[in-house]
């Protein structure tokens, strides 16, 4: 099954291909710094992926600086129609939980699901 994500000691990194170049190529995702990386197979991709991770975490380390941690668990959340959020907020009041546990049992359910189907 084809993906456009690669992860690796914690990071996500996406695949894109360039037509024009013939290379895959992609770029560390939530976080600021700039990681990116490429390679004309699959495999190449994936070890400079590997190989600019390591890099980062290396110089972080050299720097003596924290690395940036991708998906920290927080994030903000809109809803386009106020009458789900409105909702979201009783049912949360009526059962003495925060609107975070609320969302946050609600997308693991999701994700559960998601998961148990057959792809």
């Amino acid at each position: 099954m084809m993906h456009n994500i690669m992860e690796y000691k914690g990071y996500v990194g996406s695949v894109e291909f360039s037509e024009e170049d013939l290379v895959f190529f992609g770029k560390v995702q939530g976080i600021r710094s700039l990681i990116s990386y490429e390679g004309t197979s699959a495999a190449e991709l994936v070890s400079d992926f590997h190989g600019a991770v390591d890099d980062y975490l290396e110089m972080c380390e050299k720097e003596g600086s924290e690395p940036e941690v991708a998906y920290k668990g927080s994030l903000n959340v809109r809803f386009r129609n106020s009458e789900i959020h409105r909702r979201i907020a009783v049912y949360a009041m009526m059962n003495s939980q925060s609107i975070n546990s609320f969302i946050e049992e609600a997308v693991e359910a999701k994700l559960n699901a998601l998961a148990a189907t057959p792809q």
